[in-house]
C-alpha cells in the first residue's frame, strides 16, 4: 500500500518536473520572440523618424513625380 502510494508520488513528480521544463522552454523561445519583435519595432520607429526628417527638407523640383503618374 504504502509502496504504491511512493510510486505514485514519483509518478505525479516525474510529470511535473517535465511540465516545468517544458514551460521554461516555452517561456524561454516566447521571451526569445518578444525580444526580436522589440528590436525590429525600434528599428521601425528609427526608420519612420528618418523618413520624417528627409520630408521636412526641401526637395529638388526635378526629383518630383509627374501628376500624371
Amino acid at each position: 500500500m504504502i509502496e504504491n502510494r511512493l510510486v505514485e508520488i514519483e509518478i505525479k513528480l516525474a510529470r511535473q518536473e517535465d511540465l516545468v521544463d517544458t514551460l521554461n522552454q516555452t517561456i524561454y523561445r516566447q521571451q526569445k520572440k518578444i525580444d526580436e519583435l522589440e528590436a525590429l519595432c525600434m528599428a521601425l520607429v528609427r526608420r519612420m523618424q528618418e523618413v520624417r526628417q528627409g520630408a521636412d527638407e526641401p526637395r529638388d523640383p526635378v526629383d518630383e513625380i509627374p501628376p500624371h503618374y
